[in-house]
């Protein structure tokens, strides 16, 4: 497999399902997450085309590349167990 094809397989398995007033849903490895704006302050206000374009570039991480922004699927499905936030 040359790059090129597993970049563009990692970007087919992870993609945003939906945003609303109160975050977005991410579909990852067969797994559906949801990043509340209060725990996620980064995606609040940012553009849809911004926030769809995320990509899995190691396991288990995700990455946003035009906001800068990396998190770990563990920070996304336990929260609590990183209490430091940016605030915006």
């Amino acid at each position: 497999m040359n790059i090129s094809s597993k970049h563009v397989r990692n970007i087919l398995e992870t993609e945003v399902t939906n945003i609303s007033n109160h975050g977005l849903w991410i579909l990852t490895n067969d797994k559906e997450l949801f990043l509340s704006y209060e725990q996620f302050p980064w995606f609040k206000d940012k553009t849809i085309n911004d926030i769809t374009k995320v990509e899995r570039f190691a396991e288990g991480h995700l990455y946003w590349e035009n906001l800068d922004i990396d998190l770990s699927l563990e920070m996304i499905e336990h929260p609590e167990r990183f209490p430091l936030q940016a605030h915006t």
